[in-house]
């Protein structure tokens, strides 16, 4: 059909309510007899025409998508191929032949409307793609001798091209893509292609990067996963073949590493890096210069990168000597404001959870902890209190601290806020002044929770787990039902329907049954 005919048609169904109705009418005569052909060309090219025109695409999808699951499902698509035979040319096999060409202009045109501006015409193109490929790996195109099946790879790799836009995040494509993604059939195959899929030699975008690394935590399975009853959505496994994914994702990976990522694909290459891909490396002593660089970034990437780190020190014996200078620094009023706060206390804890730390670098810790509390949010500030509390158990001989041998009043606090290196910052002869003046807090779970410097200590340390869940809501909701009991909800009692302020001569009207 020329590109003129497939404008007044698309314009003669636009014009029409019922665009769906038309659409499936004209799939469906189509099924029911050969005679019909016209009736998918009308319907690819008024796709084509939709995906020119930036209008919906759904209807013309859902028609294709009718059409061609009925052919394949039907074998009518299908042509037997024997080796050392040659095919016998006839009207079956030309008429087979045409199918297959509109099958490949059809979803060629498909993959395009994953460019489409709204994401449900966008998702529901990638729905479709994916429904065609499950059902032509249950009913090929082709098919040997002995009758032996075989997956569309080649859609599936189109597929994952698509999703990997240089202009565009596909984040709700890759979403998407996460129900498919749960079967091992489908993980499998993705992996065939996903490393040649990542550009080598240049570094692509950093919306690609994004893209990537998106579809890349998408089917990159935990290895506890493998333990779970396997399922699959189209081509049964004995069992998925991780050795073989495993290089994959090494393969893949060394890609990503090698790439120039900004502060935004940086942070997400890292917590891919930490939730899933970190277990799956052959050798991740090779991040250390990754995540050493990651660590002079600032903000949440270097506590991510500090993570990382932590993981290669606990399992892979790293060695790091200015560890602990690093996680000192990291604590610095911007943390706060950050998703990734909890993660930091959570590791603080761990790295200080040693008894046998030097009391002055602990002490650092606990000075330092102890200023931010002046002016971190209320949430924070009980965090905050809580792991001064804990160090101090762990380490009896910071009490000195709260009652410093030289008594009385000092004209200024020696304690070097400044001070990068936590051992000459002076802490020890410091006071935790900062602790007693939170004792005066306006909010009572704040001051509270700073009278521990005056009261005896508990003889467990308190759960940090527990206390990093509050926000600053709960503390506020907290309140609101503390207080409320403090005031009478009606000052009259009422002895009827209506209050007494002008319900009497309303009562002399209504009566209640």
């Amino acid at each position: 059909m020329s590109s003129t005919a497939a404008a007044n048609f698309q314009s003669s169904l636009s014009s029409n309510k019922s665009l769906s109705k038309q659409l499936k009418a004209k799939a469906n005569e189509f099924l029911a007899s050969p005679k019909n052909a016209n009736n998918l060309l009308e319907i690819i090219d008024c796709l084509k025409e939709c995906n020119t025109r930036k209008s919906a695409v759904v209807p013309s999808l859902l028609a294709l998508e009718t059409v061609f699951v009925e052919l394949l499902r039907r074998n009518e698509m299908r042509i037997l191929v024997q080796p050392l035979k040659p095919v016998e040319e006839s009207n079956d096999l030309t008429h087979r032949q045409w199918l297959q060409s509109q099958y490949k202009e059809a979803f060629s045109a498909i993959l395009t409307s994953f460019t489409h501006e709204k994401q449900p015409e966008s998702t529901q193109a990638l729905t479709t793609a994916m429904k065609l490929v499950v059902v032509e790996a249950e009913n090929p195109l082709d098919a040997g001798s002995s009758g032996t099946t075989h997956f569309p790879l080649a859609k599936l790799k189109h597929i994952l091209q698509a999703m990997l836009s240089s202009e565009r995040i596909n984040t709700h494509l890759v979403n998407r893509f996460m129900e498919y993604a749960s079967h091992f059939d489908i993980i499998y195959f993705c992996w065939k292609v996903l490393p040649s899929l990542a550009p080598k030699g240049f570094s692509p975008s950093s919306l690609f990067i994004q893209n990537y690394v998106g579809i890349f935590g998408t089917v990159c399975i935990g290895k506890e996963a493998l333990q779970e009853t396997p399922s699959f959505l189209c081509v049964e496994m004995q069992q998925l073949d991780y050795p073989y994914i495993r290089k994959h994702i090494n393969k893949a990976w060394s890609c990503v590493m090698n790439w120039t990522h900004d502060e935004v694909s940086h942070r997400q290459v890292l917590i891919l890096l930490l939730e899933k891909v970190l277990s799956h490396l052959d050798k991740p002593v090779l991040l250390t210069d990754f995540l050493m660089d990651s660590l002079d970034v600032g903000g949440a990437i270097s506590l991510l990168a500090l993570q990382g780190i932590f993981i290669l020190i606990q399992q892979h014996n790293l060695t790091y000597p200015n560890i602990y200078e690093k996680l000192y620094s990291m604590f610095e009023p911007e943390i706060f404001h950050t998703k990734f706060k909890a993660r930091l206390f959570y590791l603080a804890d761990i790295f200080l959870s040693s008894s046998h730390l030097p009391e002055s670098l602990v002490a650092a810790f606990v000075k330092r902890l102890a200023r931010l509390a002046l002016i971190a949010p209320p949430q924070d500030i009980v965090i905050i209190l809580r792991f001064i509390g804990n160090l101090i158990m762990r380490h009896p001989a910071l009490k000195r601290l709260i009652f410093h041998p030289s008594g009385g009043e000092v004209s200024q606090d020696p304690f070097i806020m400044e001070e990068r290196d936590p051992v000459k910052s002076n802490a020890l002869d410091s006071s935790l002044w900062e602790v007693a003046a939170l004792q005066s807090h306006i909010l009572p779970s704040v001051a509270t929770a700073a009278k521990f410097i005056s009261n005896p200590f508990p003889s467990v340390e308190w759960d940090l787990a527990s206390v990093l869940e509050i926000n600053e809501n709960d503390i506020f909701d907290k309140e609101i039902s503390r207080k409320s009991k403090e005031y009478a909800l009606n000052l009259e009692r009422p002895t009827s329907m209506f209050l007494c302020c002008g319900g009497e001569k309303t009562s002399q009207f209504w009566k209640l049954f």
